[in-house]
């Protein structure tokens, strides 16, 4: 059973009642990410994130973590481009205990000027970290490829001179501005009271409010035509290739996540078939969908032996265009249609998950996407829905990439990239 109702704060809560589960996942979503920042503050929203968990006016570090952990529970929290979010989930006798928590954090933290410093160092390693895993940093710089400037583009960690810049006062002040109710969604999935749930939830947040609001408004960004290529000393020359995709929102989006799975979604698909099990180029290859407010792209990635890239890249070109010219059969879009129903309910079967579908949902649409809705839109995907959506993606070819490693030969990848595909025409780039 769901509900979505709204405290008069402007706090929408979506609640879904589960009976025969004995666990409650409580997520607090704020529509507030890397996307909000700027050169200036990167990375404060992650910092701000980590800043939750470090001690209120009525519980230290350690008694946060040990109040919900003593029970049996899980607590935890994640910063993405558009949204963050702080989460517990244990057993449903402790759903009360789990708001109130979470709102102690919200409310009482004392982002206290020691703790900033220390997590400050704590942050810069973590910023180290991910310069040494090739796929984030690639994932970094294929965000630039592919929008630039725009704040879309921004690292969700930050860099070590904007995280070393942060004080208390700037901490607080944009928590006033961006933490408030009317960008926020409470979440709640599992077994609990559904005669008292409005009440619970009013108890702990209906005294939200701020004086400094900004409500949040994503811009629309331009998808560039850029390839960047980063140096650095590993075996292997890992490469993020972009393709136009679908908005969050979208009614193609189902549409297009279809024709991803079917191209470059795991073992079965097009591009694991071709050019790993084929050609034997590389171990993993795989293609996603990145969707965001206002702008989307189709991602391939893959990792290999420099020598082997220019075969690869071209391959990829040469499947993407038999792609757009032939679609899919009838006999394969049925397959694909319940493959994409399978992943997406076996996806749906602990109380977290459908928290964290249902305030996903919530927070970016103001709707509630159940389980029965998103299968009745993959039924109706047919052939001229894929073909429509097919024209607006992968019919445009490869537009922007990133490329992590070294060896490789600028010359020959940016004669390939340049390559007109299908009837998509665009200005030549070059890796820069």
């Amino acid at each position: 059973m769901y509900n979505l109702f709204k405290l008069d704060n402007g706090l929408r809560v979506v609640v879904e009642n589960i009976e025969y589960v004995n666990s409650v996942s409580v997520g607090l979503w704020v529509e507030n990410g890397s996307r909000n920042e700027n050169k200036a503050n990167s990375g404060i929203s992650h910092f701000i994130e980590h800043m939750f968990f470090k001690g209120t006016e009525n519980r230290t570090a350690l008694q946060i973590a040990e109040c919900i952990e003593d029970v049996g529970g899980q607590i935890n929290a994640f910063t993405g481009k558009e949204a963050t979010c702080f989460y517990v989930k244990a057993l449903d006798s402790y759903l009360e205990l789990s708001l109130d928590v979470i709102s102690d954090m919200l409310f009482n933290s004392k982002f206290s000027p020691e703790d900033i410093e220390k997590e400050k160092s704590v942050i810069i390693e973590e910023i180290n970290m991910s310069e040494d895993s090739p796929e984030d940093v690639l994932s970094d710089l294929h965000s630039v490829a592919i929008w630039g400037d725009d704040a879309i583009s921004l690292p969700i960690l930050g860099t070590e001179d904007t995280v070393k810049s942060f004080t208390r006062d700037q901490i607080v002040k944009y928590i006033s501005s961006y933490y408030i109710p009317e960008n926020s969604v409470i979440s709640i999935a599992g077994k609990f009271d559904p005669e008292n749930i409005e009440k619970l939830v009013e108890k702990y947040f209906g005294n939200w409010n701020s004086t400094n609001k900004k409500l949040t408004k994503y811009s629309k960004p331009e998808i560039l035509s850029k390839n960047l290529f980063k140096k650095k000393s590993i075996e292997q020359l890992h490469i993020s290739i972009g393709i136009p995709g679908i908005e969050t929102g979208s009614e193609d989006l189902y549409s297009l996540l279809l024709l991803s799975n079917v191209f470059g979604g795991g073992a079965s698909s097009i591009l694991f078939q071709k050019i790993r099990e084929e050609k034997g180029l590389c171990y993993s290859i795989y293609s996603y969908i990145s969707a965001f407010m206002n702008t989307g792209v189709v991602n391939i990635y893959t990792s290999l032996n420099p020598k082997y890239a220019a075969d690869a890249i071209n391959m990829i070109k040469e499947e993407i265009n038999k792609f757009v010219q032939n679609g899919i059969s009838d006999d394969k879009l049925v397959k694909a249609k319940e493959q994409l129903k399978g992943s997406y309910i076996l996806g749906l079967e602990s109380t977290s998950s459908r928290m964290f579908s249902n305030g996903k949902s919530v927070l970016f649409l103001n709707k509630i996407k159940t389980p029965t809705d998103l299968i009745e839109k993959i039924n109706r995907i047919d052939r001229h829905k894929l073909e429509e959506v097919m024209q607006k993606t992968f019919a445009h070819g490869i537009i922007n990439s990133s490329f992590v490693g070294e060896n490789i030969d600028r010359e020959l990848l940016n004669n390939i990239l340049t390559t007109e595909i299908v009837s998509f025409k665009s200005e030549k780039s070059k890796l820069v």
